[in-house]
């Protein structure tokens, strides 16, 4: 078993400190003008121990060099240029009787804590989780809090991989905001940044070989998962991965952009993390997910291990996202290019990706493989999520970009399809504050270029002019105004939405009906789906157009109209489908929606 780096206290009188820094003969641990040397070990690894405990602040010394913060730190207090911090990473959890529901039934909830609330702490985001369980959401997914510079980020610049942002409320502060997600039945998923680490205040490469030059990534240096000393900068990423699940309960670990984690090895570092995920569920007794973010297309993230895949239990498809999006607002700009038809609606409904090995006008090349086998719940659907919003320039969200019947529609088509629904925070209300880029680097030269890559990249996209990443009006911006939730048509979407996740939770047609059981097609612009286990179905209809549809109803059974204001309706054959409406129907069975719906 490897040596993990970082720090272990024993109460407040001592600690371990270790380090990996192979081709360094001193390590110095500083403490307020006090220092202590480690021993170091043939395999690169320093370790010592000090009279400090929990609460310590710390910095290393390599070489008699300058004073430098911990790789593994996991607490920075005063920012990423500041000194680490020891951490006791006990808590007192309330949470042992929760167990996460199969992943069938899970309906996420993207939310990033800085904006989510005004305070931006996660003491507010859990005080706004009773919220989140009427609505029926069933798995709170947070952006990453990973520490990054200044007190404003989107998350994806954390350059302390184990630290958790202190301004959110630090290490303490998360595990109570699980505890309490767990308390109300939700599970928890954190989202890691494994294929890069943000520039300012990186220090990683000062200890060790953690990144490669063999390859690049759109954010810069690629982390070195294949090269020499791959071995040691896995075993770092491996106890990440362990640390959440172990010390902090989290469900699930969504991994940020897996195709840019760039890695020829014989078994692959995510293979690797899966297996390690397997040992680590043996040993605690609690399941432990992985959700990978791909833009590939591959079957093989979530073929299982046995079967040479590389074991992630669901990864984001992109596909259904595009081809919704496409067709509700006209955009074909980009990889919109290569949506826009009611038969890509269809397709994403019934076989997962759109894109199968066929060619893409927009990449100019034949693109993914067959994902038929995929099983639904492998596959995480959106019609909004903190990349879609936030890659637009002006960083505007579907409801202004939209009527309002075609936010009902969505809504519709996200949470009635097969695959695991994610809202992004304000969705289900139709908030309009956009979510915008934003950063608070203190590096006046990264700031330039930040602000000159921002106006390139989105020079010739749609959408109004780039915000400033640096103005804290651009994060003041995107703070949600949850007080616009109670406004009449604000009001009317949140009840839509909470209406079709209990008919998702209560039909066993829409939680538990395989790939096999689901049939999409198009018609025109209508989408027909009909989702079948045992003897009930559910059949659903989409005007995907501005002009009036119709749809018609599977022969051979009576079936009954849903989410109606007045009694159900006995329906047969053909009927009417107003611009932009839907319709769903079931056969009649001992399954409804609940009496407080």
């Amino acid at each position: 078993m490897r040596i993990e780096p970082g720090t272990r206290p024993s109460g407040w009188s001592s600690t371990t400190f270790t380090v990996w820094a192979p081709d360094t003969e001193t390590v110095e641990v500083r403490v307020s003008g006090e220092s202590a040397f480690l021993t170091r070990g043939a395999d690169g690894y320093h370790q010592g121990s000090g009279p400090w405990g929990s609460g310590t602040l710390y910095r290393y010394i390599l070489d008699g060099g300058p004073e430098l913060p911990d790789p593994a730190s996991r607490a920075q207090p005063e920012g990423v240029h500041g000194p680490s911090q020891v951490v006791d990473l006990a808590y007192p959890w309330t949470d042992q009787a929760f167990r996460p529901g199969p992943l069938r039934e899970w309906v996420l909830y993207e939310l990033h804590v800085g904006t989510y609330t005004e305070a931006g702490t996660f003491t507010a985001a859990a005080a706004a989780l009773d919220d989140l369980v009427g609505l029926g959401v069933t798995a709170v997914e947070i952006m990453p809090v990973a520490q990054f510079p200044g007190r404003r980020n989107w998350g994806y610049d954390g350059v302390f991989p184990f630290a958790v942002q202190h301004s959110y409320g630090g290490a303490r502060g998360l595990q109570e905001f699980v505890d309490e997600c767990h308390r109300r039945g939700l599970a928890v998923v954190l989202d890691v940044v494994y294929n890069h680490l943000g520039p300012e205040g990186n220090v990683l490469d000062r200890f060790a070989p953690y990144f490669t030059d063999r390859y690049s990534t759109p954010w810069g240096r690629a982390v070195n998962l294949d090269g020499p000393f791959s071995d040691d900068v896995r075993a770092y990423l491996l106890a990440n991965a362990r640390q959440w699940f172990e010390h902090f309960h989290v469900d699930a670990l969504r991994l940020d952009a897996v195709h840019e984690l760039i890695d020829r090895s014989a078994r692959p570092f995510l293979a690797e993390l899966s297996a390690a995920t397997e040992e680590l569920e043996a040993r605690i007794g609690r399941s432990c997910a992985l959700i990978a973010e791909s833009a590939d297309n591959n079957p093989l993230v979530v073929t299982p291990l046995a079967g040479h895949g590389l074991g992630m239990h669901a990864q984001w498809n992109d596909d259904f996202h595009h081809s919704v999006h496409a067709v509700l607002t006209g955009e074909r700009d980009g990889y919109y290019g290569d949506y826009g038809k009611a038969d890509d609606v269809a397709r994403a409904m019934s076989q997962g990706f759109v894109y199968q090995g066929q060619y893409s006008a927009f990449r100019k090349r034949r693109y993914g493989a067959p994902s038929t086998g995929i099983p639904p719940e492998h596959l995480v659907i959106f019609v909004q999520n903190h990349d879609q919003v936030g890659n637009r320039p002006d960083g505007a969200r579907l409801s202004t970009l939209v009527s309002p019947e075609r936010l009902r529609l969505a809504a519709a088509l996200l949470v009635l399809s097969p695959g695991l629904p994610l809202l992004f925070m304000g969705e289900e209300y139709g908030e309009v504050a956009p979510f915008a880029y934003f950063v608070d680097h203190q590096d006046p030269e990264l700031l330039d270029a930040v602000r000159k890559g921002r106006a390139a990249e989105h020079a010739h996209e749609p959408g109004g002019p780039v915000p400033d990443p640096a103005d804290p009006a651009t994060f003041t911006a995107a703070v949600l105004r949850r007080g616009s939730a109670d406004e009449p048509m604000h009001a009317e979407l949140r009840q839509l939405y909470r209406d079709l996740i209990a008919l998702r939770r209560c039909e066993p047609a829409l939680h538990n009906s395989t790939r096999e059981d689901t049939r999409a097609h198009a018609e025109g612009n209508v989408v027909t789906l009909v989702r079948t286990h045992g003897e009930a179905s559910v059949a659903a209809f989409f005007n995907l157009s501005g002009s009036a549809g119709s749809g018609q109803l599977p022969p051979g059974a009576r079936w009954d109209e849903l989410l109606r204001e007045d009694a159900p309706d006995r329906a047969s054959g053909v009927f009417s489908l107003e611009p932009w409406a839907f319709r769903v129907f079931r056969t009649p069975s001992t399954f409804g929606l609940p009496e407080d719906s």
